[in-house]
């Protein structure tokens, strides 16, 4: 994987729900086992060079650096197709080394991203201290740094990760790195404007360094309440035909946000797949009452149900959002938002845990969002309306 595309999935996979990540990975018994079935994607060149990898990891097992690169196509996969089960096949990858206390630098840093995914952010950031200290060039061992730290809401050491980033990439990334900080941190216009200049510099940087810093804009200008410049940001984005199921959402979102749910069904049309993108489907039926509705809640209920059963807890802001919204369960709604917030403190999760207390009529369930709003000083305009109208909830 080329380094601008694994610091793009970085800082944008962080934001991806693990509610479908598989509690543990699916580890075949044999070469014949099958894996997946590729048949309408046969010629497609990423599950092409997937098979590929596979059969020579096959006959190359305790090849490290081929295992790794299987790995991060399988972790791409999750980014671009939203399939969770490729967590377990990146897993049953890197199996010689998944226990080892040091294994290569390289394996340490994929065995992090896995471990992150599934929300185990302590060892995930054992593993990318280690593989920085042993070789402090692997940017992107201080790229999921940076992300680890965004979504824990520890932004002094999110700011220092991505100083060590930008010393080892392009421009471009190593400004979109630290906008990503500040966005959230009381600096959103210096962001949103170190973006728009970094972008306008960089014009023939690659789509996918591009297709990173418009989709960070878009959400940056999206909060300070800039809707148009957002949508500007989300289309430029969209206009590089790259696979990705963040931007996706994030546009979705917004899509949601500004009560078009009928371009929802369209901008995801085929792509219920995802857990991601079929809650932002069910969110638009549900706001049209649609003819899908009822199949798309069955079958997203059915996917909670499965993790939930698998003992996977990852995956609760996205049911929260699912439970206030879909199902009219704001007691459900609140307990999954709390449990989340503890995890996670990114916007995204002090949103839904706002909604949910004011739709539960409980503001104080809400008071840790409070207090990071205050220490963060982030700038959201949607954030600090849902906190206005949480002091009249009684």
């Amino acid at each position: 994987m080329q380094l601008t595309e694994t610091i793009r999935h970085t800082l944008l996979l962080l934001a991806l729900p693990a509610g479908a990540a598989w509690s543990a990975p699916y580890l075949p018994a044999s070469d014949a086992d099958l894996l997946e079935t590729l048949s309408t994607r046969a010629a497609d060149p990423r599950a092409r060079e997937m098979r590929e990898l596979r059969a020579s990891l096959s006959r190359n097992p305790t090849d490290a650096a081929l295992a790794v690169r299987l790995a991060r196509r399988y972790y791409e996969e999750v980014a671009a197709e939203g399939d969770p089960r490729y967590i377990g096949y990146a897993q049953a990858a890197l199996a010689p080394w998944w226990k080892q206390p040091a294994p290569p630098p390289a394996v340490r840093v994929m065995r992090a991203v896995l471990l992150q995914f599934n929300h185990h952010f302590d060892a995930a950031l054992a593993d990318l201290s280690a593989a920085a200290a042993q070789d402090p060039t692997l940017a992107d061992a201080w790229s999921w740094q940076a992300a680890i730290h965004l979504v824990r809401g520890d932004y002094p050491a999110a700011r220092s990760a991505c100083e060590r980033l930008a010393e080892r990439v392009t421009p471009l990334i190593g400004t979109a790195c630290l906008a990503s900080v500040d966005s959230v941190n009381g600096r959103a216009a210096a962001a949103a404007d170190a973006l728009q200049k970094a972008l306008a510099a960089h014009p023939t940087a690659a789509p996918d360094e591009q297709l990173w810093a418009l989709t960070r804009l878009a959400e940056t200008e999206e909060r300070r309440g800039r809707h148009a410049e957002a949508e500007v940001a989300y289309r430029r984005a969209l206009a590089l035909k790259l696979t990705d199921g963040y931007l996706l959402a994030a546009y979705a979102d917004f899509l949601l946000d500004r009560q078009r749910p009928a371009e929802v069904l369209t901008l995801l049309d085929g792509k219920g797949r995802s857990d991601l993108l079929l809650l932002r489907l069910t969110l638009a039926a549900k706001a049209l009452q649609h003819p899908s509705l009822k199949a798309w809640q069955a079958d997203l209920s059915a996917r909670f149900d499965a993790a939930r059963r698998r003992g996977d807890a990852t995956h609760e802001k996205e049911e929260s959002r699912f439970a206030l919204g879909v199902l009219g369960d704001p007691a459900r709604a609140l307990d999954l938002a709390r449990r989340n917030y503890a995890v996670q403190r990114e916007p995204a999760d002090a949103r839904a845990l706002l909604e949910a207390a004011i739709a539960a009529r409980e503001p104080t369930a809400a008071e840790p969002v409070l207090q990071w709003m205050a220490s963060s000083r982030i700038e959201s305009v949607v954030l600090q309306s849902l906190a206005d109208r949480l002091k009249g909830v009684r």
